[in-house]
């Protein structure tokens, strides 16, 4: 349930997320590194301990598999990826080992996932993700944060237009599509799955896809009867559809009330002419419509 004290938290100093949502596969093996780099986005071969990095493991027709955490530690890796698809991830993985020595394993039920988010003002030194054995404490400076559930830590999520997996982004998405290329994909490394569409798309094309994922602002006062209890995710009530005049330009996939704002912020889709900040459109639930201006 949303807490309007951890959202302040969130914003304005340091506060810890227990993400039960998320799921825990670990890579052990002397080849782990070198096996997983030929199967992600990101550069992960030269990793050293302590080093987390965010990642996209995609078909070869340059779609999404899953999006993931790559966390190293001194004996495994970690791959830290949305729960629900963490046993058939670990048993496709598992699937792809020929001659290597890697082992696979799903340490979903063993291993709790923490995160310290970070606002303006904020103590240093905190780590910024924890994965710890059940029964294993918090460190003291983590355990004293403020812990805040996960329907707040959407809004703020939301708000700063960060999308997640299996909400703003699914096995149809291409990563340049949801904007994610700068933080997930490394363009300086070797071969990896899917990476021919990727180089293609951005080198001849310009980096040019049909659609691209945008933050929304809803026009203050309006009534959006599909967010009821604050929170809204596509899948999970009528679909929400944008507008440009009697055009259909793209859909809404998450949206929440943001109290920073006063008003409705939404993440969605648009086709490529209306990506521009200030753009409006109108957003459509069924009978409801709200008028809303690109982020």
């Amino acid at each position: 349930m949303f807490s309007l004290d951890g959202y302040r938290a969130l914003r304005t100093s340091a506060a810890r997320v227990r993400h039960t949502d998320r799921g825990v596969i670990a890579l052990a093996g002397r080849d782990r590194a070198t096996w997983l780099q030929g199967l992600v986005t990101q550069d992960v071969a030269a990793m050293a301990p302590g080093e987390r990095r965010y990642a996209a493991y995609l078909t070869p027709q340059g779609r999404m598999i899953t999006d993931l955490w790559v966390a190293a530690r001194p004996d495994r890796l970690l791959l830290d990826v949305p729960a629900p698809l963490a046993a058939a991830l670990r048993d496709r993985l598992d699937g792809l080992i020929f001659a290597e020595d890697v082992q696979v394993t799903d340490e979903s039920a063993r291993l709790a996932v923490w995160e310290v988010y970070s606002g303006g003002g904020s103590p240093s030194g905190l780590p910024g993700a924890l994965y710890l054995d059940a029964g294993e404490a918090l460190p003291a400076e983590v355990a004293v944060l403020p812990e805040v559930d996960l329907d707040t830590y959407e809004v703020v999520r939301i708000e700063d237009g960060t999308p997640a997996f299996l909400v703003d982004m699914d096995e149809d998405t291409i990563p340049l599509e949801a904007g994610i290329e700068d933080r997930a994909i490394s363009f300086t490394k070797g071969c990896y799955v899917g990476q021919e569409v990727i180089v293609r798309v951005t080198t001849r094309g310009g980096g040019r896809v049909a659609k691209k994922l945008v933050r929304l602002r809803l026009h203050a006062g309006t009534e959006v009867p599909a967010l009821r209890g604050g929170i809204w995710r596509a899948g999970t009530s009528v679909p929400a559809k944008l507008f440009s005049g009697e055009r259909e330009v793209g859909r809404i996939t998450s949206a929440a009330y943001s109290p920073g704002q006063d008003a409705v912020v939404a993440l969605g889709y648009v086709h490529r002419d209306f990506v521009e900040p200030g753009t409006e459109v109108t957003a459509v639930w069924d009978n409801a419509r709200a008028k809303a201006t690109v982020q």
